[in-house]
């Protein structure tokens, strides 16, 4: 596994996005900056970002959710409210500005005034954690349950597993006999 890079240095920029950050300069100057959005807003700064030319990365993680009884699996924001741009900060990129009103994002982030630069080796590794990031699963196999539904409502019983419709199975113990029994995983709850 390796090691994980600083997430965010200072860049040399100013708190006027509409200028570009650091020293003036010919040659392009390519970073990546932290972007803060409004609340489960990321998908749609992310478009809009991209319809704008800015070459644009959110992290997503692949998760499963109870979602109106049943488990299913969603792609969720890795930080939920941020994703990242890369931009030019030479004399000659464009303009930031637009950044600020972007429909989804509340503006860059910044530590004292200057804009949050990303180091282009943590996008990296957060894209390879990405990639090979198992799915994260309400239950893992062996969990103590307590079914929260249905006719076995407040028993207690062992999380086996989901079958081929991603159904939970469980065991349960009925008339001191271990019995499989399947459910949906939203009538379920870890015992902690």
């Amino acid at each position: 596994m390796s090691a994980q890079p600083n997430l965010i240095s200072a860049a040399n920029g100013t708190a006027d996005l509409s200028a570009p950050a650091g020293p003036a300069s010919t040659s392009p100057a390519w970073g990546w900056y932290a972007v803060h959005t409004h609340p489960r807003k990321e998908g749609v700064a992310l478009d809009n970002l991209q319809r704008q030319g800015f070459e644009s990365y959110l992290p997503l993680l692949h998760v499963q959710k109870v979602r109106r009884g049943k488990a299913v699996m969603v792609d969720e924001p890795m930080f939920p409210r941020y994703l990242f741009v890369r931009l030019d900060s030479s004399a000659q990129g464009r303009s930031w500005s637009p950044i600020r009103s972007t429909l989804g994002v509340r503006g860059l982030v910044q530590f004292g005034g200057r804009p949050a630069r990303v180091q282009p080796e943590m996008i990296d590794w957060l894209r390879d954690r990405e990639q090979h990031f198992d799915p994260l699963h309400l239950f893992e196999p062996g969990d103590a349950v307590t079914v929260t539904d249905g006719p076995f409502k407040g028993l207690e019983a062992l999380y086996q597993g989901v079958d081929g419709e991603h159904r939970a199975l469980i065991l349960l113990e009925i008339l001191s006999k271990p019995v499989r029994v399947t459910l949906d995983a939203g009538s379920l709850v870890r015992i902690r």
